[in-house]
């Protein structure tokens, strides 16, 4: 099973909270691509063109999309990347481990939140939910 991880990556803490989902996500037996360290030249060179190629295509590869919702507002790439997977059939699980909450029992925006199979809270739930999914649970 292969999985693409979501998420900000625009500075250390957001580059490594994605690399923590990745490590859980490999742990589980899943193959995955995260942008900044898969992208290849295109993200070196910064050749926007490319770099949206590239992750469309890893998009389309990938079994399952794990997102990075963490923010005050969600990543707006993260966002459109999960609209994409969506319309494509692909299964979302959404890691939100930050405290703030617009409604009551509404964790994120609710149309992403309604598209994902599952919200993780903590990257012990992820790594629960990872394994029963690879177990084929």
């Amino acid at each position: 099973m292969r999985a693409y991880i979501a998420g900000p990556l625009f500075n250390e803490g957001e580059r490594w909270f994605d690399e923590q989902i990745d490590a859980i996500a490999r742990q589980a037996g899943l193959d995955t691509f995260l942008p900044h360290r898969d992208g290849g030249e295109a993200v070196k060179d910064g050749d926007t063109n490319e770099i949206f190629k590239v992750d469309v295509a890893e998009i389309d590869r990938a079994d399952l999309v794990i997102a990075n919702l963490n923010g005050a507002a969600i990543d707006d790439g993260t966002a459109w990347e999960m609209g994409y997977a969506y319309a494509k059939g692909k299964q979302l699980i959404g890691v939100y481990t930050d405290a703030r909450l617009s409604f009551r029992g509404q964790v994120v925006n609710l149309m992403l939140e309604k598209s994902c199979a599952a919200v993780v809270r903590s990257l012990d739930e992820l790594e629960a939910v990872l394994k029963a999914l690879s177990a084929g649970g």
